[in-house]
């Protein structure tokens, strides 16, 4: 069974690849096919676990390939942090990429503007993905040392799982510390009001 780890970005997909790299019945990547085009961008291999936020722009070729098949992650953290996580790496990566190429520079937008709408779009196209999915969960980064078990047990998991959880417990690729932009909660507020 394949298995995908859906994000936004910045918000644990390396350490979840990371953590899964301790199973003996699955092989674990991150954004290991990115730069691949055409049938050969999803063609990976059974019993694997990929994680990658770019996948939340592909979400109906992936149905098409793996649809109800493949066990689905909804990998989470809170929309504070990441939004500050993106803000750190402005200019670069899918951010840069998402106001540039989708939003078109994105006229009269604050940087800030530009990563809640970011979040709240991949975030929308995650979750109405996986409401047909039977076999999903949601992961949240701030409780992932609670919740990888439960992940773990779900896909029959085996290896050294110990170590697996502990991955957890070191900051992978995390974003160099600047001093905070602050948005307030009301900033991070979604377009549809949701919050």
């Amino acid at each position: 069974m394949n298995v995908f780890v859906l994000s936004t970005g910045r918000c644990g997909s390396t350490t979840f690849s990371k953590a899964c790299s301790h199973l003996t019945n699955y092989t674990s990547a991150h954004e290991s096919r990115i730069r691949l085009c055409g049938d050969a961008r999803l063609d990976y291999p059974g019993d694997h676990i990929e994680s990658d936020n770019r996948l939340s722009w592909m979400l109906g070729r992936l149905e098409r390939r793996f649809g109800s098949d493949a066990f689905y992650v909804h990998l989470m953290r809170d929309r504070e942090k990441v939004v500050q996580s993106f803000l750190r790496r402005w200019g670069k990566g899918i951010i840069k990429a998402y106001e540039k190429g989708i939003l078109m520079g994105a006229t009269g937008a604050e940087p800030i503007d530009v990563c809640v709408d970011y979040i709240h779009t991949a975030t929308t196209n995650i979750e109405v993905f996986l409401e047909d999915k039977p076999k999903k969960m949601s992961l949240e980064l701030e409780n992932a040392s609670e919740q990888f078990p439960k992940f773990l047990e779900r896909i029959e998991a085996e290896g050294d799982l110990k170590a697996a959880v502990a991955e957890w417990s070191v900051k992978h690729n995390a974003s160099k510390k600047k001093s905070d932009v602050g948005p307030t909660e009301a900033t991070l507020e979604r377009p549809d009001g949701n919050g």
